[in-house]
């Protein structure tokens, strides 16, 4: 992503600078190719869960002091409507002023590495996340949704950096609800509650739950001073 050196032990690439080597050994010197380096894509697979990322992770932008911003997205593998779709829990890392994309990963049960192929066909083609927002990618229901988990990536991203939102990251949503003036508004109908439970563990006081569906007919209900 920034030109740095990095191990990346993987076939592709290795299989990729063989073929360069007997190429620049036998073709002389007018099919002298070089190595255009690795962007770490990979996928594995652990019982019915798949976890594919491509690109840096948190960690690593963060020991490299890189400024990054990330957003979290969790769309089906394909339409709803149509049977057997599947949650992709999408993570997407950018810059939060250039939207040059960092990296990405993601974990599911189908549809997975699909998208993080697109990431890394991405990355290596210099686009931003506004770009991904913009891709044109293969739809029908049974395989996809008009707006893919990465087009719907991109377009968060882009949210982000035209300051159209403002993220409270997960890992600081517990000290953000023990600020004074602030409440936790949960969007999620019951279903949803019960089957993943709070979104705080001792923060339900401070949480309230009014059904996505429900905002505008009961928006009353929030606090005018509370943030």
């Amino acid at each position: 992503g920034n030109g740095d050196k990095w191990a990346v032990p993987l076939a592709g690439p290795a299989n990729r600078q063989g073929r360069m080597i007997a190429d620049n050994i036998f073709g002389g010197e007018k099919k002298m190719r070089k190595f255009k380096g690795t962007y770490a894509a990979s996928v594995v697979r652990v019982f019915e869960l798949i976890g594919a990322c491509v690109g840096m992770n948190e960690k690593m932008l963060s020991a490299k002091q890189l400024p990054f911003a990330s957003v979290h997205v969790h769309p089906g593998s394909h339409a709803g409507y149509f049977p057997g779709a599947k949650s992709v829990n999408f993570k997407l890392l950018f810059h939060p002023t250039t939207g040059q994309i960092w990296g990405a990963q993601a974990v599911g049960e189908e549809g997975v590495e699909k998208r993080i192929d697109v990431i890394s066909t991405a990355m290596q083609g210099n686009l931003t996340v506004e770009d991904l927002a913009d891709l044109e990618l293969c739809y029908a229901p049974p395989v996809g949704s008009a707006k893919d988990p990465v087009n719907i990536a991109g377009m968060a991203a882009t949210n982000v950096i035209e300051g159209l939102v403002e993220q409270v990251d997960w890992k600081e949503l517990k000290r953000a609800a023990s600020l004074p003036g602030v409440v936790i508004l949960d969007v999620r109908n019951p279903g949803e509650i019960e089957k993943s439970g709070p979104l705080i563990e001792g923060c339900h006081v401070k949480t309230i739950n009014i059904p996505l569906d429900n905002l505008r007919a009961r928006v009353a209900e929030i606090p005018a001073d509370t943030e």
